[in-house]
């Protein structure tokens, strides 16, 4: 696998990044090459040594019909739903590890259904901004639109898998 510069990729758990360069670099007397990235989420700087773009999962941004398939996702009534705040806790940690849009959209859906009946805990409010910024932002970039643009989009979709999923199991929604 590898990359240009001036290409835009998904860094995992962080969002679309920009391959600024890559270069050989000396590290404790070794050489090898660097992928030099910027989140474009925060404008840090981050070096993925070539041999470790798969172990970190450094891909590409998504074709358009993976972005459409997003959206059924998120517009449908199936969310995953766990029995204790741990177990849940670490099933969606270990989904957003993976960078991979369908498994960050189940992370979304999942932590909005539990916040629409009682209040999420600091970590997994700080994981439910992060899923959504991480959708987002690779919404934007591949349909060419603003983030304010492809927020309004998600959540919209969001909100409709959500509604039919509590009106499914008689529950009230809350938006």
């Amino acid at each position: 696998m590898s990359f240009k510069v001036g290409q835009k990729v998904v860094y995992p758990n962080h969002g679309v990044s920009v391959v600024e360069k890559i270069e050989p670099t000396r590290m404790d007397g070794d050489e090898q090459t660097f992928y030099h990235l910027r989140l474009l989420s925060n404008d840090s700087k981050v070096m993925v040594p070539q041999a470790n773009l798969e172990l970190v999962g450094l891909r590409p941004l998504c074709a358009g019909s993976e972005i459409r398939a997003l959206f059924s996702t998120l517009r449908n009534d199936k969310v995953e739903t766990y029995k204790d705040w741990k177990g849940r806790y670490k099933q969606n940690l270990d989904k957003m590890k993976t960078g991979m849009l369908p498994e960050v959209a189940k992370v979304l859906k999942n932590l909005r259904l539990v916040s629409s009946k009682k209040s999420l805990s600091f970590r997994e409010k700080k994981m439910y901004e992060r899923a959504k910024y991480f959708i987002v932002s690779e919404v934007a970039h591949v349909k060419g639109v603003s983030e304010e643009q492809a927020d309004k989009q998600v959540e919209k979709a969001l909100v409709e898998g959500i509604s039919s999923r509590l009106k499914l199991n008689g529950d009230e929604v809350i938006n």
